[in-house]
């Protein structure tokens, strides 16, 4: 177990209470910040009736992820028999959004060595600036090949299942394309779907991101530039005909035959200043 003091930023899903739970065993947690979003109000939705093509685009993004997401699977995956929860719920402080000002006053009061991030919204303003070590993000796409959301989905509709996994990352004011720490590649299987690989490739990083804090506080460093721009994929990308080329592609065999190790690379920096993977 690390010595160094983490500060957690989540959500509050099923994946993101795993990740927590995993981070606050592997060193000295201080605060667990939950972003749990704002209610809508009269303003918000005139502005959403305004503009149906927004409208349609977030009852569809619902519609779909209720589908993905309830019946409990994901909650099954992590936690089994168990309730998803945290840990250490003392720990645990209610946001409505991460760059709210008692974040980064929280920052500033605990000092923490590193901030930990999994399935927040995008980080801006002076919250980037914190965290002794720096700021770390698990991101659920290989960056810099995939960026932004839905990276599974698209890995696989591209016809690259090799390219699912997760980053683990600084954070910079890009989206997803600070300096690399890890790249976790899950174990690919011919009957794995879009949500196993997804919840196995976030299981997996969950170690590797315990593993990095133990690796920091032996004084390694890691960091590698990401030298190609890659593609970001928004939310609004995804439409139903990509769910159902997907759908055929899976039908017709593309994973048929297919088994693939997990696969760890690190991005090291070498004392003398040169890096490896």
């Amino acid at each position: 177990m690390s010595e160094l003091t983490v500060m957690i930023l989540c959500g509050r899903s099923p994946r993101h209470l795993y990740v927590a739970n995993r981070l606050c065993k592997a060193a000295k947690p201080v605060a667990i910040v939950q972003e749990v979003g704002s209610d809508l109000n009269a303003g918000k939705v005139l502005k959403l009736l305004s503009s149906p093509v927004k409208l349609w685009r977030k009852v569809w993004r619902w519609l779909r992820d209720r589908k993905r997401y309830t019946g409990g699977g994901e909650a099954q995956f992590f936690f089994g028999d168990q309730e998803p929860k945290l840990d250490r719920q003392d720990l645990a402080v209610a946001v409505p959004h991460i760059n709210h000002p008692d974040v980064v006053a929280l920052a500033d009061k605990l000092k923490p060595d590193v901030i930990a991030v999994f399935g927040t919204s995008l980080i801006k303003g002076a919250l980037l600036e914190k965290g002794r070590l720096g700021i770390v993000n698990l991101h659920g796409g290989l960056s810099p090949h995939y960026r932004g959301a839905d990276c599974t989905f698209w890995a696989l509709h591209n016809g690259e299942p090799e390219q699912v996994g997760c980053t683990l990352h600084f954070i910079d004011t890009g989206i997803d394309t600070g300096h690399l720490i890890a790249h976790v590649s899950p174990e690919v299987k011919e009957d794995d779907d879009e949500l196993t690989l997804f919840w196995r490739a976030v299981r997996d990083s969950a170690e590797v991101y315990a593993e990095l804090l133990d690796r920091l506080e032996r004084g390694e460093q890691f960091g590698q530039d990401q030298i190609e721009k890659g593609r970001l994929y928004q939310v609004k990308d995804r439409g139903l005909r990509h769910e159902q080329r997907l759908a055929e592609q899976v039908k017709n065999g593309m994973l048929m035959g297919l088994s693939l190790p997990l696969r760890v690379r690190w991005f090291s920096i070498k004392p003398q200043g040169g890096s490896e993977a």
